[in-house]
């Protein structure tokens, strides 16, 4: 699915890198633990987290993971754009809580890294 799919599915804006919005994704990961975001093998994945700070956009650059999911009203700060958009990432923002954001997501079709 899209991005913009992505967004409009959970009732979503994205706040940093908007040209991409048509862009697919076909995995998603839900987790607010950064250490198991890390282990992930799989590459171009949806991370869907909780955890809105600077070590989350760090932590999807090392796991190679160029979409953020923002869940449970939280806010990107401008510090934190600003690094997403110097590492070309999309981030999305979304009231749902993380268990309703993957449900729905996962219903729509995007699949789970495993």
């Amino acid at each position: 699915m899209t991005l913009q799919e992505v967004a409009q599915l959970v009732n979503g804006e994205i706040v940093c890198g908007t040209g991409r919005a048509q862009e697919f994704v076909e995995y998603g990961f839900a987790s607010d633990l950064m250490s198991d975001v890390l282990t992930q093998k799989c590459s171009n994945f949806l991370l869907i987290t909780g955890l809105s700070n600077n070590q989350a956009i760090r932590t999807a650059e090392m796991s190679d993971a160029q979409y953020i999911l923002f869940v449970r009203h939280k806010k990107a700060t401008p510090d934190m754009l600003s690094l997403a958009a110097d590492n070309d990432m999309v981030i999305i923002q979304s009231p749902f809580s993380m268990f309703k954001a993957a449900g729905i997501l996962y219903s729509a079709g995007l699949k789970p890294v495993y």
